[in-house]
């Protein structure tokens, strides 16, 4: 049986918040030059690539990037 439990792996305390380096963070994991969105270019680029030695390529790296 499966069950969910809501919980971080590390534990995480915030003493001081700091909204300057959460904007930071956050612009580089969802922003327009983020590591997501770096992913789906990758992934959306292997469907016009006419090379499928180059298109496994894209699709290992876009999927890489998305770990």
């Amino acid at each position: 049986m499966w069950s969910y439990e809501k919980k971080l792996q590390y534990p995480v305390n915030i003493k001081n918040p700091n909204p300057k380096l959460a904007k930071a963070i956050i612009t580089q994991l969802g922003g327009p030059d983020g590591e997501l969105a770096a992913s789906l270019r990758y992934l959306n680029q292997r469907y016009v690539m006419p090379y499928p030695e180059l298109k496994g390529l894209l699709t290992d790296i876009g999927i890489s990037l998305s770990l």
